[in-house]
């Protein structure tokens, strides 16, 4: 007899651990706003089809199926859903459940095992079916901290530079430490999360600075047309209350 599946309200459980936290002070939940929707109309709010400027908040969920998407966080970080991606906004860390998303700036992700914290940078997160997930950083730095039940899980942070990727096991468990050669860059710079945007991400000078350290012959690929629509600029977040903040 084959073992019986969780029901929908315990399979939701992880991902209202990740959101809650544990008890402490309120933090401001994220918001995003959708910028760009490419390759047709498939980018939803929980499940509801989303349009360009439309605004999703914390604990809605940013599911992409044929079409790709950008989204500008509250703090001015800039995401990017490869298609067939899901992205949930929390308190002071998004979840990627699955699929590859691009982020660009000073936000800080979260997969099911891991926590990202980030201090302005451009890194890709990608989680697959069997719930592994890949961290490759661009350029910058992510210090990456193993989770147990939403919370973390006491072992010693890893820092991944510039040029590095990370494979976990989907209980946060390190497969594999790889550096990404100048292959993996074109790849990346060639492939759907940076080719026919129109905005640019608010990292690309230190994203091209750094290439053009290791790598002469890449750069960023140009918008359609060849011109760089200005960023929005979100207003300022609100200071965080007085207080050691939550994890989540």
């Amino acid at each position: 007899m084959g073992r019986l599946s969780p029901t929908p309200h315990l399979r939701c459980l992880p991902i209202v651990m990740l959101l809650l936290g544990s008890p402490g002070p309120v933090l401001a939940a994220e918001t995003a706003v959708v910028q760009e929707i490419l390759d047709g109309k498939e980018l939803f709010i929980d499940q509801q089809q989303a349009k360009v400027q439309q605004k999703a908040r914390a604990p809605q969920q940013l599911t992409t199926r044929n079409s790709r998407g950008q989204i500008l966080f509250n703090g001015g970080a800039v995401g990017r859903l490869n298609t067939f991606s899901q992205l949930r906004l929390g308190s002071s860390c998004f979840l990627v459940d699955k699929g590859q998303v691009l982020i660009s700036g000073n936000q800080n992700g979260c997969t099911r095992s891991a926590r990202l914290s980030v201090r302005g940078t451009n890194y890709l997160i990608e989680v697959n079916e069997a719930g592994e997930s890949d961290i490759s950083v661009l350029e910058g730095r992510v210090e990456v901290e193993r989770l147990e039940d939403g919370q973390p899980g006491g072992s010693r942070p890893s820092i991944l530079e510039a040029g590095q990727r990370l494979r976990l096991s989907p209980r946060g468990l390190v497969l594999a430490l790889l550096k990404l050669d100048a292959g993996d860059y074109d790849r990346l710079l060639n492939g759907p999360l940076f080719r026919g945007y129109r905005l640019p991400i608010p990292g690309s000078g230190a994203l091209e600075a750094h290439l053009k350290r290791r790598f002469p012959g890449l750069s960023l690929p140009l918008p359609p047309g060849g011109s760089v629509l200005p960023l929005p600029q979100p207003p300022s977040p609100p200071a965080p209350p007085f207080g050691l903040p939550r994890f989540f």
